[in-house]
């Protein structure tokens, strides 16, 4: 095997566990959190904490590489996310597999950058084009499956194994990496920017804990406002640092680029949107709906199908008419397709699938393919060609942000309308005050709530019910938040996007 080709296959491997681990565990969490007795906030921790710590450390990973060799980097972001996928999968509680969690994010941001980096890398000018187009079409195929995957290892009660498949994976990797020359950027760096880095973690992580504590433990609680007032106070640091560093994390000159900036505003609203679906649905069909986790995992495939059917198209649109028409129909439709996702109420199950959910998850499927591939083709060229590389950087950095600001917002939302609905649904009950506290005390568990020990026959059945109707109302308000999220991404869109067919750089860059 030549050298070009041992690459590209360890760069699909490296890339597929960290796609493949996202979307696959979205659709084991129930199983998850049964297994460990997680409550609902843990259980949005338990993927926020991957995610924030990737989002924050992206672009250090890509500059790591680039210092300290491609190669290099790239082994060892998979080895430490092996590691902590071993960590993982052998996790004994919650919050072991939190910070478990956290490391494998800190691999990933090492993976992500350092694989498609190796590529550029490797590969000559005159395939390089191919090449990366080999390893994006597996990256979908990995996110495709990873719904699959998810629910079939459930169903069999091997969620853990979502964690012990990167092991061989890994393996495969790095023996297809032995031997690969190092390549390395032969120019002098500045320093990196881990002030930058490392306030950008502490501020995620900070409004995340706030986000996530506050529906359980009350706004007055000290430590949520600590939390968010900590935070805060770290993103804040974090532009400031940004704006006198010599080599930002985040070049904030960039974003005098109304074109630039309105892109990337639109990439956080709406990709956020969308990892609330891939979080959220599996979720609602397993806990609510009483679907089986393996055909939880298959009802995300028609969706996953219309992004790869619609996208070359949808990148014609952008040729032919410019951004401003994709990028503010495309969230348009997708609002309406979370606008649809509110009628369903409790359903009869998979049997109606085909009437009640299928049909949004289309309009919602068709929108986002509208969207995805016109928004980073914007953003590229948005830019002068000399800062392609940090252009592209920050749009991956961006769009990991998405879904921390999706578990943490949608989570948030989720966890406060679940608790109302359900105390308000039990103080409609006909049941004696100690029970309706103890039926109230379930919320703190979310999906994986259940009528309290001790109730007669006919009150199980009224708690049961309460609880599926709580979910459907939780589950409507994230959609609706989905929805208006994707709506102020085509009301963004249609302010700051050209309506012409090339773009022109339309500030001076430094």
């Amino acid at each position: 095997m030549t050298v070009e080709r041992r690459v590209l296959a360890a760069a699909v491997l490296a890339s597929a566990m960290a796609f493949v681990d996202a979307t696959a565990l979205n659709v084991a969490l129930p199983a998850l959190q049964a297994a460990l007795g997680a409550s609902g906030a843990a259980l949005l921790w338990i993927v926020n904490a991957y995610g924030l710590v990737v989002a924050a450390l992206l672009l250090v990973g890509g500059a790591l590489g680039d210092r300290h060799g491609r190669r290099r980097v790239l082994a060892t972001g998979i080895a430490l996310f092996t590691g902590a996928s071993l960590a993982c999968g052998l996790a004994p509680s919650t919050q072991f597999l939190i910070a478990a969690r956290a490391v494998q994010g800190a691999g990933a941001a090492l993976m992500i950058p350092g694989s498609l980096a190796l590529l550029a890398a490797v590969f000559s000018t005159e395939q390089r084009g191919r090449a990366i187009g080999t390893w994006s079409a597996w990256t979908v195929v990995a996110t495709a499956l990873g719904p699959v995957l998810g629910g079939v290892l459930a169903h069999a009660g091997l969620w853990r194994g979502i964690f012990f498949l990167n092991l061989p994976l890994a393996v495969a990797a790095l023996l297809l990496l032995r031997g690969v020359p190092e390549s390395r950027a032969a120019e002098t760096f500045l320093p990196l920017d881990l002030p930058g880095a490392l306030l950008a973690v502490a501020g995620l992580a900070g409004v995340n804990a706030a986000c996530l504590g506050a529906p359980a433990d009350g706004i007055p609680s000290l430590w949520i406002v600590a939390a968010g007032i900590g935070g805060l106070l770290c993103l804040g640091l974090f532009l400031a640092v940004e704006a006198r560093s010599a080599n930002p994390l985040l070049p904030l000159a960039l974003l005098r680029s109304r074109t630039l900036a309105g892109a990337l505003l639109v990439t956080l609203l709406v990709y956020a949107a969308f990892n609330g679906l891939l979080l959220f649905l599996p979720l609602h069909l397993i806990q609510a709906q009483g679907y089986d986790v393996a055909l939880a995992g298959l009802t995300q495939l028609p969706v996953m199908l219309l992004l790869v059917a619609l996208s070359r198209w949808a990148g014609g649109l952008l040729d032919r008419y410019g951004p401003r028409l994709p990028l503010t129909l495309g969230p348009a439709v997708a609002a309406l397709g979370f606008l649809l996702l509110l009628r369903p109420g409790v359903t009869s199950g998979p049997a109606v699938f085909w009437i009640s959910f299928l049909p949004p998850l289309l309009v919602l499927g068709a929108g986002m393919a509208l969207t995805m591939a016109p928004l980073s083709a914007t953003v590229m060229a948005a830019v002068p060609a000399a800062r392609s590389g940090l252009a592209s950087g920050m749009n991956s950095a961006v769009s990991r942000l998405s879904g921390v600001l999706a578990v943490a917002v949608l989570g948030a939302v989720a966890l406060a309308s679940f608790s109302h609905a359900l105390e308000t649904r039990a103080g409609s009950l006909d049941l004696p005050e100690p029970a309706r506290v103890a039926l109230v005390a379930q919320a703190a568990r979310f999906g994986a709530a259940q009528p309290p020990a001790g109730f007669t026959p006919a009150q199980q059945e009224w708690a049961a019910s309460a609880i599926r109707g709580s979910l459907v109302d939780a589950f409507r308000r994230v959609c609706l938040v989905s929805a208006a999220f994707c709506a102020a991404g085509a009301l963004i869109a249609g302010v700051t996007m050209p309506a012409r067919r090339t773009l022109r750089i339309d500030c001076d860059h430094p």
